[in-house]
């Protein structure tokens, strides 16, 4: 194991990125609700020099980790860029300039050109706003239980659709697209919603107003490709599918990074590798 160690102490977990004896990264994670696990990891190894420390937590994990040598510390998504950066360069990516629109809680969105980047939007719709109005329309509060009922779900008659209102009529848009989100709740106030449809519309919402959002600044930046990052995205295919499909519809390109969770930690781990280069 490297002398060095990337954490990402964010608001529900805490990421670590390191390179192992034979050079290879590595990507572990732990509850931040358990902040005593990172240290004791971190016990375990005092071979760790050297910390490379970003996230919302991370004067936390600073005051625990006083023993540690130096710890150096990274700008959240000036962490995450670097993270993105050597991801695309993994999976074999070769372009310079796109979006990236990491969903956590809310939504933050970056243009990034090359080495540069700059945030040019964001919104409060993102895994908090799925998780809080799953809770107030369902009353279950556990990600993962919603996410797992919502694959099962149908959207189609709870949203009106561009078709419903047009019935029959040639669309000028596809009919398929959602004209309103829970637009049919509106019409008939009798019909009772299986709790797997109800939240499949939810992630819908969320899904489509974060795609939106992305495709519109994309398009101000005259930008092909659409990254998107965060820990919402985390075993959410259904999730991943809505924001796949409306970003091809409008002729963009979407990328999900397979470990886009570790960017931040792996920025970090790198931005002290490379300035021991230096």
């Amino acid at each position: 194991m490297t002398k060095a160690i990337g954490i990402d102490a964010g608001g529900t977990l805490t990421k670590l990125a390191y390179e192992n004896e034979f050079g290879e990264l590595v990507l572990e994670h732990f509850p931040s609700n358990h902040l005593q696990a990172v240290t004791d990891w971190i016990s375990n190894h005092p071979e760790i020099e050297e910390i490379g420390l970003t996230g919302g937590r991370a004067e936390q994990v600073k005051h625990l980790l006083k023993e540690v040598k130096s710890i150096h510390y990274i700008v959240e998504f000036e962490a995450t860029l670097k993270g993105v950066r050597y991801q695309l360069i993994q999976h074999g990516h070769q372009f310079d300039r796109s979006i990236i629109t990491n969903v956590g809680t809310g939504t933050s969105i970056h243009f990034m050109d090359g080495e540069t980047h700059n945030r040019v939007g964001g919104t409060g719709i993102g895994g908090g706003t799925l998780v809080g109005l799953a809770a107030l329309t369902t009353g279950i509060y556990d990600y993962h239980e919603i996410i797992k009922k919502a694959q099962y779900g149908e959207r189609q008659e709870i949203d009106l659709l561009v078709q419903d209102i047009y019935q029959g009529m040639d669309t000028p848009i596809a009919g398929t697209l959602t004209a309103s989100n829970f637009g049919k709740m509106g019409i008939d106030e009798t019909k009772n919603h299986p709790i797997e449809n109800i939240l499949a519309t939810v992630q819908g919402l969320v899904g489509e107003v974060i795609t939106t959002l992305s495709i519109q600044l994309a398009e101000q930046n005259q930008v092909e490709h659409i990254i998107y990052i965060g820990t919402t995205l985390n075993e959410n295919e259904a999730l991943k599918k809505v924001i796949a499909n409306y970003t091809i519809l409008k002729k963009k390109t979407p990328i999900f990074l397979e470990d886009h969770g570790f960017s931040g930690a792996i920025g970090a781990f790198l931005n002290i590798t490379v300035n021991q280069k230096s």
